[in-house]
C-alpha cells in the first residue's frame, strides 16, 4: 500500500489552529500519527513506462527530492491551507524564498520598487544583486503611498516590502501598495515574517506573493533553516516551479519535518509572545532611559490605526531607542541574563539584537540614519518565558 493523502486532512473549512495540526498530512501504509520523515533523494518506478509518464507530468508521483518530497509536500500543503494560497513552495532558507520569488519572473530591463526599510539581506538583493542582472530598483518610503505611486514606471514588474519592517517596525498599507502595484501591472511581494501568518493575511488584502523565513516563528525553537513562497497555483506551478526545479533551493525533508512540528504550536507560541511584547513595550515606554519605543500595538506608534486594521495584534517583537547610543546599548545587552544576544528572532528564547552592529552594519552610519537605525536602537524578540521575569531582566539591565 503506497503513501497517500489522508482524505480528512484537506482543512478547507478549518480554523487555523486545527489546520496547523492536521492539514496536508500524508500517511504511509503504517498509519503513523506523527508525520513521516522521507529521507530519500530519489524514487523507484514500477515500470519504465511509469518513469516516462512521471517525467512528462502525465502521472502523479515523486520524481526527485530537489523537485518535491512527501515530507516537504506536507509542509507546503499545511502552509498553503493556513495562508489561503493557491499553492506553496518550500525553500532552503528565507532568503532563498525571497530570491526565488523575484528571479523566477524578473529579467534584464525590468524595474522593481521596494520599501526602503528592509532586512539587510533583502536590501542587498535590491541594491546589489538585481542591478547586476540589469534589473533597476527604486527604494521608497514604504509608509508613503504617494511615493509608491510616483516610483512606478511602465517597466515596473514587482513591488517588494516588509510590514512590519526590520528592525524599526514601520507599517506599510498592504491594500494600498498592492492596489498601486496591480494598477501598474506589477506583482506585489510581501515579506510577512514579523507579523507571522497568524497575525496578518497579505493575500486576503490583495498581495500576489507572500514569503517567509520559516527559520523564525514557524520553526520557533531556533533549530533549522527554511523558507516558503506562497501565491496562486498558476504563479507557483507555471512561473516559479521550473526556476526552482533547475536552480535547486529546495528544503531538506528533515527541516520540513521540524517545520511541521513547529506549525502545530505556532498559534500558542505567537499569542504568548505577543502578550509578553505588549507588557515589555509598556514597561519600556515608562523608563526615562528610553528615548522611544516602537511597537505597532501601542497607541503612540505613528501607524497604530493601520496596524490595528491589518494585524490581529501588535506582534511578537519590540524595538526601542536607548539614550546613550552604542555604549548604553552594549551595557544593557551585556547586563541581561534571560535575553540572549543574537541576530536571530522568533525563538522560544527571548533575544536581543543591536542592528547597527549586526544585521544592518553594512549600510554605514549615513545609510542607517536614513532609515532610522540609530546607535541606541535595540530589537527584542519575545520568547516563551514568563513575562514578569522578562520585565525584571530588562529592568535590571536598563539600570546598568
Amino acid at each position: 500500500m503506497a503513501a497517500k493523502n489522508d482524505a480528512k486532512t484537506s482543512g478547507k473549512d478549518w480554523r487555523p489552529a486545527t489546520t496547523l495540526v492536521h492539514g496536508g498530512t500524508i500517511r504511509s501504509q503504517f498509519g503513523e500519527m506523527s508525520e513521516a520523515m522521507f529521507l530519500t533523494s530519489g524514487y523507484a518506478y514500477d515500470t519504465a513506462e511509469q518513469a516516462e509518464a512521471r517525467f512528462k507530468g502525465e502521472s502523479e508521483g515523486f520524481v526527485y527530492s530537489r523537485y518535491s518530497n512527501p515530507t516537504v509536500a506536507m509542509f507546503e500543503e499545511r502552509m498553503r491551507a493556513l495562508e489561503g494560497a493557491g499553492a506553496a513552495r518550500a525553500t532552503a532558507t528565507g532568503m532563498a524564498a525571497v530570491t526565488t520569488a523575484l528571479l523566477s519572473f524578473l529579467k534584464a530591463g525590468d524595474h522593481v520598487v521596494a520599501g526602503r526599510v528592509l532586512f539587510g539581506s533583502n536590501l542587498y538583493i535590491m541594491e546589489n544583486i538585481l542591478p547586476r542582472l540589469g534589473i533597476e530598483t527604486t527604494l521608497v518610503d514604504g509608509k508613503d503611498l504617494d511615493a509608491w505611486g510616483a516610483a512606478m514606471r511602465p517597466n515596473t514588474r514587482a513591488c517588494f516590502f516588509e510590514t512590519p519592517t526590520n528592525p524599526s517596525l514601520e507599517i506599510a498599507d498592504v491594500e494600498g501598495v498592492c492596489g498601486i502595484a496591480r494598477e501598474a501591472g506589477a506583482l506585489s511581494i510581501i515579506d510577512n515574517v514579523f507579523a507571522t501568518p497568524i497575525l496578518q493575511k497579505p493575500l486576503e488584502m490583495g498581495a500576489d506573493i507572500v514569503v517567509y523565513s520559516a527559520t523564525k516563528h514557524i520553526d520557533g525553537q531556533g533549530r533549522c533553516l527554511g523558507g516558503v513562497v506562497l501565491s496562486s497555483q498558476e504563479f507557483i506551478e507555471e512561473t516559479l516551479h521550473d526556476f526552482f526545479k533547475h536552480t535547486g533551493p529546495s528544503m531538506s525533508p528533515f527541516n520540513a519535518w521540524v517545520m511541521l512540528k513547529g506549525l502545530e504550536t505556532l498559534p500558542l507560541r505567537v499569542r504568548h509572545s505577543c502578550a509578553s511584547a505588549e507588557l515589555v513595550a509598556d514597561f519600556l515606554a515608562q523608563r526615562s532611559e528610553v528615548a522611544r519605543v516602537f511597537y505597532p500595538g501601542r497607541r503612540d506608534h505613528p501607524q497604530y490605526a493601520l496596524a490595528k486594521r491589518q494585524m490581529a495584534s501588535g506582534g511578537p517583537l519590540v524595538a526601542f531607542d536607548l539614550k546613550g547610543g552604542k555604549e548604553a546599548a552594549f551595557r544593557f545587552m551585556n547586563a541581561l541574563e534571560i535575553f540572549k544576544i543574537t541576530n536571530n528572532l522568533g525563538d522560544a528564547k527571548s533575544l536581543v539584537t543591536h542592528p547597527a552592529t549586526t544585521t544592518h552594519q553594512r549600510l554605514g552610519p549615513e545609510g542607517r540614519a536614513a532609515i532610522g537605525i540609530g546607535e541606541g536602537l535595540l530589537r527584542l524578540s519575545l520568547g516563551l518565558e514568563d513575562a514578569g521575569d522578562l520585565v525584571a531582566d530588562i529592568e535590571r539591565a536598563i539600570s546598568a
